[in-house]
């Protein structure tokens, strides 16, 4: 039985052409916050520490402030942390999608649900 047509609303912030936020890279800031490290938030996502470690350089190079935090190596506190402006974008990001995802009562999500397929053609014209 084919899957109900459903939409998705996602929401990319950019900066120049670098996404500077987008749901992976908050769920990444929210396994920071909860971990306490850029390690073990990409271990808890199934990403390697380099991809995660990327994204929160990309993150911190888009923004006027820094968003994590990483302690100096060797220092006596490792780990990383979120900065005030990291808390900030991280809250005013998922407040927007809270949002956005409440626009699936309204009357244009319905009409465009009602004429979205299931699953596309084969082809065109078929």
């Amino acid at each position: 039985m084919p899957a109900s047509p459903s939409l998705k609303i996602k929401i990319q912030i950019y900066c120049g052409r670098e996404i500077a936020m987008g749901p992976g890279k908050a769920d990444l800031l929210e396994a920071i916050r909860t971990h306490g490290s850029i390690a073990a938030a990409g271990r808890t996502m199934t990403m390697s520490y380099r991809r995660a470690w990327l994204l929160v350089d990309a993150m911190n190079r888009c923004w006027c402030e820094p968003l994590v935090q990483a302690a100096p190596e060797g220092s006596a506190r490792s780990g990383a942390r979120l900065t005030p402006t990291g808390e900030e974008v991280l809250a005013r990001y998922r407040a927007l999608q809270a949002r956005a995802f409440g626009t699936a009562s309204t009357e244009d999500w319905t009409a465009l649900e009602s004429s979205l397929r299931a699953v596309p053609k084969e082809r065109q014209g078929a």
